[in-house]
């Protein structure tokens, strides 16, 4: 367990601010994939806060081109575009390079004053090698395996439909297999700010002459042109750039009929934990627009928002790695919300709730923002499932006088007696391991369902929680000797009528118990209603 507290303690450490925000800055959220020991492919989920003055940041878009060879990629394309306008205008009126980038499309802006405008940039003495050819793999990405088989090209259309589409972009002139002209005029391209440019010499060239720090990356595809494109992902991240991918500004292009046979926004998602751990990090719209990340409307999958904030238990390790190795194959959109370092109080990102099927706490003794905490106490009310861990029973509340809220901070200190229906006293004393069975007649909670209960141990102090709410209905018990028998796993359905759950397991050595494995999975299931 050393070794797993020295890395909680580095990753939580990781998210301090790096500059002094300034009025108009962007201040976003930078997360990437580390791995915990190395050589042992297991990874974890790392946020790092960091101010961006626009000025020195670039917004790259990459091949969101009028028409595609693949309908479904067209049809994802015009959804995608509204918001991509509008964190375009957002990025440009902060003073950020924009910079559209519809490769094989140069015909089309020969006369635009956006082209002419990178056309008379001076060319870069210092151009990297390579800068202007693909890249396919940087040295990087041999630590892993590439996560989807895209060898058929990744369309995903119903053959009839495609077939008919492939028709009518031949009655349209178009060459069925490239049917691009240009980029979509759905985005906006300003003609007084914007660059055009499909290559990574007169890109780069730019970069420099404008001083650009940092360099956002959005567009289609990213297994394909987001990340091998001369101004790409790969080439700005193996030259030194900061660069980082708007991991919900964009697609990919992957049929779930290939390996490894997941839907095609889950193979999305393959493709961008790929790229947080081997390429750069990445970031999501809402951080610059404000409100949620975007989501295609046809991605059904539950949404599970993980709300970390433990200094005790190194929850910021041992959840996600449970998510990707038990959740992301079972079909569930994954997002995180961590604490800053700058501010342990402070939960940016609260607002995915509004997106979120369920919620799981693990939080110890936090007193958000009265808007963040604003957000939680919405999600309860909407009915949403809550799954919460050993401390989230004392989650928002502050030790002391009420007092020691800070200004423009708020507690919950209800929140484990009405949402989880606990009734949080402390704990026994650090040692006994905790002998756990099945509560009387909880043998056929679908919790349990296959959840060998006899099994499972619990590493952490036994919780007094007795006794429960009325609402509330015991799964599991625990015992130590020479003490009463505690609830350590239970339901509870309170009056927003959502589906809760809650257990004091969560201890980092719980996380290596097959049986709490399952019934943690189990739970989050139940939660969303599957």
């Amino acid at each position: 367990m050393n070794r797993l507290r020295f890395v909680g303690w580095a990753l939580v450490s990781a998210f301090a601010m790096t500059s002094t925000v300034l009025a108009g800055d962007f201040s976003v959220r930078l997360r990437s994939r580390v791995e915990i020991d190395r050589g042992q492919k297991v990874y974890t989920v790392v946020e790092k806060a960091e101010t961006w003055s626009p000025r020195e940041t670039a917004v790259i878009v990459c091949d969101m081109w009028d028409l595609h060879h693949c309908l479904n990629a067209v049809r994802r394309g015009a959804e995608l575009t509204p918001r991509m306008n509008k964190l375009l205008a957002e990025a440009r009126s902060s003073g950020a390079t924009i910079i559209h980038a519809p490769s094989s499309c140069m015909d089309a802006y020969k006369d635009h004053p956006a082209r002419s405008r990178i056309l008379a940039v001076s060319k870069s003495k210092g151009l990297p090698k390579d800068i202007g050819s693909w890249c396919y793999k940087i040295p990087s990405e041999e630590q892993g395996v590439y996560p989807i088989d895209q060898t058929d090209g990744g369309e995903d259309d119903d053959p009839a439909e495609h077939l008919d589409w492939q028709k009518q972009l031949a009655a349209k002139g178009r060459n069925p297999k490239a049917p691009w002209k240009s980029q979509t005029d759905a985005l906006t391209i300003d003609p007084k700010l914007d660059y055009i440019s499909d290559s990574g010499e007169e890109i780069w060239g730019l970069l420099e002459a404008r001083g650009i720090k940092n360099v956002v990356l959005m567009g289609v595809h990213l297994n394909m042109c987001v990340l091998g494109r001369p101004f790409g992902l790969r080439r700005m991240a193996e030259n030194g750039k900061h660069v980082v991918l708007m991991r919900d500004m964009t697609d990919t292009m992957y049929n779930p009929e290939r390996s490894p046979k997941v839907s095609h926004f889950a193979g999305t998602e393959l493709m961008v934990e790929h790229v947080e751990k081997f390429v750069c990090p990445t970031i999501t719209s809402d951080q610059l627009l404000g409100g949620v990340p975007f989501r295609f409307s046809t991605d059904k999958r539950p949404v599970v928002v993980f709300v970390i904030a433990d200094d005790e238990y190194k929850t910021e390790v041992t959840l996600p790695v449970f998510a990707a190795r038990e959740l992301a194959q079972r079909e569930y959109h994954l997002e995180y919300v961590f604490a800053l370092e700058s501010d342990k109080n402070s939960l940016p990102g609260l607002s995915m709730l509004r997106d979120a099927d369920v919620a799981v706490l693990s939080v110890r003794r936090r007193l958000p923002t009265t808007e963040q905490l604003a957000e939680l106490r919405r999600f309860t009310a909407y009915g949403r499932g809550i799954v919460g861990l050993r401390v989230a029973s004392h989650a928002f509340a502050a030790r002391g006088s009420e007092s020691t809220i800070p200004k423009g901070h708020d507690s919950w200190t209800r929140f484990d007696a009405d949402i989880l229906g606990g009734n949080y006293q402390g704990h026994h004393k650090v040692g006994p391991e905790t002998v756990v069975s099945s509560a009387p007649g909880a043998a056929t909670n679908p919790i349990l369902k296959g959840v060998d209960t006899a099994k499972i141990v619990g590493h952490g102090s036994l919780y007094r929680v007795s006794p429960l709410a009325k609402t509330a209905e015991p799964l599991l018990l625990g015992t130590i000797p020479g003490e009463a028998a505690e609830p350590v796993a239970w339901t509870n359905r309170p009056e927003h009528k959502g589906k809760v759950f809650y257990t004091s397991l969560g201890h980092p050595a719980d996380f290596a118990e097959p049986e709490f494995i399952k019934l943690l999975i189990n739970a989050i299931a139940w939660a969303a209603r599957r």
